[in-house]
């Protein structure tokens, strides 16, 4: 899809609707394209037996205590 940028500005919400859902939008200054509107790449997935090896390694260092926090960040990434 291809807007210009007064379109772009005036419907800004409709078109970002559009790009969550998987629309690339181009945006024209006089006919000329000049930005496009799309979703982000995919965040890239760890592996879960990696995450597992470097917790283990982490607890078995002895400097550091893991918080509350930092342990269910790390169930929280490798649920991805």
């Amino acid at each position: 899809m291809t807007v210009g940028a007064y379109e772009a500005k005036t419907h800004l919400s409709d078109l970002l609707d559009r790009v969550s859902k998987g629309e690339r939008v181009i945006i024209t200054k006089h006919g000329v394209p000049v930005a496009v509107l799309q979703p982000p790449d995919p965040a890239p997935r760890r592996d879960v037996k990696q995450v597992i090896e470097e917790i283990v390694a982490f607890s078995k260092d002895g400097r550091h205590q893991a918080t509350h926090a930092e342990i269910r960040e790390w169930i929280e990434e490798g649920r991805d």
